[in-house]
């Protein structure tokens, strides 16, 4: 049982000293965005986020639900 409590732990600790190396190794001290939207290369090719995706099928279907307002 302490032996998988050190092997997590130190497994743990690796993670976060790599984290910590990623985030002081950039400029501004942040991670890059991972949403679909923010990448070039993604727009480049026309794809889109799945909410997006579903917002314009809504849009195009005459039998579609529509959203409510907040």
């Amino acid at each position: 049982m302490m032996k998988i409590l050190l092997f997590s732990t130190l497994i743990i600790a690796i993670g976060m000293a790599f984290l910590l190396i990623k985030v002081l190794s950039n400029k501004e001290g942040r991670f890059s965005s991972q949403h679909i939207h923010d990448s070039k290369a993604m727009r480049e090719r026309g794809i889109h986020c799945v909410m997006d995706q579903d917002r314009e099928m809504r849009r195009r279907s005459r039998f579609a639900v529509t959203e409510k307002s907040k």
